[in-house]
């Protein structure tokens, strides 16, 4: 008696679904909205904006800040001064305003703009940049240097662009995590030595 055939043939309906499918394993654009994923914000750079970009700044007055500050300007970094300082440090801090600011990436920064002088002079390099800074307030603004001109050229965004989405984060912790480094709180600080040749 012979033994019966087995059938072999699994038809498409009854095979086990295939784990490496890229439709199961691919992530919707929408799943860290539904996911509840939160983006930690942990560095924030202190610079003017990328010629290329577009930019927008925090129109509250509780997002920027005057300050006193030390530019390194061969190593392009800038060093915030402690007040008690400022006494000891004339002629080498810079006043500046930090303004909040954000591109189309996301990208938060602190965007660092001279102040005018005690008798309220400026050039026109700083009188262009601060007068994007206000620009931005309200429209996505861009700024590029022009040599001709001797002043930044303003562009501002001619179509519509959705509005930023800032970062829930207190200003006083933005400062900490863009000078966290970058604080000068005693006259021995090397940035100090360093300019007055002791270091």
């Amino acid at each position: 008696m012979s033994e019966p055939k087995l059938n072999l043939v699994t038809t498409a309906s009854t095979a086990a679904p295939d784990p490496f499918d890229l439709d199961s394993l691919r992530v919707s654009q929408a799943f860290t909205e539904t996911a509840g994923v939160k983006k930690l914000l942990r560095t924030v750079p202190v610079h003017k904006p990328k010629p290329q970009d577009f930019v927008r700044v925090h129109p509250s007055d509780q997002y920027r800040l005057d300050v006193p500050l030390v530019e390194l300007k061969d190593d392009r970094e800038d060093y915030l001064v402690v007040r008690d300082l400022l006494g000891e440090l004339t002629g080498e801090i810079v006043l500046k305003t930090l303004f909040t600011a954000i591109n189309r990436q996301g990208v938060l920064f602190l965007w660092p703009v001279r102040l005018p002088d005690p008798e309220g002079r400026q050039n026109e390099w700083h009188r262009s940049m601060r007068e994007a800074t206000e620009i931005g307030m309200t429209q996505w603004t861009r700024v590029k240097a022009n040599m001709s001109l001797g002043a930044y050229e303003i562009t501002v965004a001619d179509g519509a662009m959705v509005e930023p989405v800032w970062p829930d984060v207190p200003f006083q912790e933005l400062i900490r995590l863009a000078f966290r480094d970058r604080l000068i709180t005693a006259i021995d600080h090397p940035v100090i030595k360093r300019l007055r040749g002791l270091g």
